[in-house]
């Protein structure tokens, strides 16, 4: 049997880890106002081809009419929101994961992007945004004279 040594301060340090991920949040505020951007942040994939950016965004129980895309200064903003439930039962639920409200994602794109081409589309829960890479971006063989 091995001793082990008691540490008071290791009980409140476990205890304050759990308090803090009790309380945590993973909402988007604005750090100058302090007022709140996003509920929450779907969860997405970005994918490099050799002619454009894809980002696929998953965002299940979301409407179409509810989601916002914007292409502004290199900046590219999906916006939108999953409304709550208007049910009025009386049923207690034990457990809920699934988050409403507003979500909130930006990325800044590269140079080699083509803002004017961007495509979205939607299926089956799943966002898709096709950003084309311009023609001079592409890279092309320099043929070597002798």
């Amino acid at each position: 049997m091995a001793l082990m040594r008691y540490e008071p301060l290791n009980l409140l340090n476990q205890l304050q880890r759990e308090v803090n991920h009790l309380f945590a949040t993973n909402r988007l505020v604005d750090e100058e106002t302090g007022h709140v951007l996003a509920d929450w942040m779907p969860a997405l994939d970005i994918k490099e081809e050799p002619g454009q950016f894809v980002i696929h965004a998953d965002l299940p129980g979301v409407e179409i009419k509810d989601i916002e895309i914007t292409l502004e200064k290199g900046t590219l903003a999906l916006k939108g929101q999953r409304a709550s439930e208007t049910k009025q039962e009386t049923e207690q639920y034990r457990r809920v994961e699934r988050v409403r409200g507003t979500f909130l994602r930006r990325f800044s794109l590269p140079d080699v992007a083509d803002a004017d081409k961007v495509s979205a589309k939607c299926k089956d829960g799943v966002l898709e945004v096709v950003v084309p890479k311009r023609e001079a971006a592409k890279p092309r063989r320099i043929a070597i004279e002798s």
